[in-house]
């Protein structure tokens, strides 16, 4: 499990990410990136503040199935994303949303299809923000 600030937990947190952010698909997943924000972790103005950590969030439908399926599978995803946020630049929220073909892949290809969609939505996001 992710640890609370890594993970997008609110609505509007969620909404900015798929509305606003960078989008790629893959067979078994879609990636929703937005870009880092500004803000820090501390809303207390007497401390140092300290820049957002990259943060993802899990959206598994009852299309991937029932819910001990859907849980499978976004404990699968949330292994394979911890190991990759620490490569997204802090304050980037990722929403990475679980299509039906994901209850029957296996952890090669969630790992392969991730992996792409990432690299797809970072180029994407590069592009408009217009570095190389």
């Amino acid at each position: 499990m992710l640890p609370a600030a890594r993970r997008v937990r609110t609505a509007d947190a969620f909404g900015r990410a798929v509305r606003g952010g960078d989008r790629a698909g893959r067979s078994t997943l879609v990636v929703h990136l937005a870009p880092p924000r500004a803000g820090t972790d501390d809303d207390d103005p007497t401390t140092t503040p300290s820049p957002r950590p990259a943060a993802a969030g899990f959206v598994v439908s009852r299309a991937v199935g029932g819910a001990v399926v859907r849980n499978r599978v976004r404990r699968r995803l949330q292994h394979l994303v911890a190991a990759r946020l620490d490569g997204l630049p802090p304050g980037t929220e990722l929403v990475v949303r679980a299509l039906p073909p994901a209850a029957d892949a296996d952890g090669a290809r969630l790992a392969e299809d991730l992996d792409g969609a990432l690299r797809s939505a970072s180029r994407r996001r590069a592009r408009r923000a217009g570095t190389p």
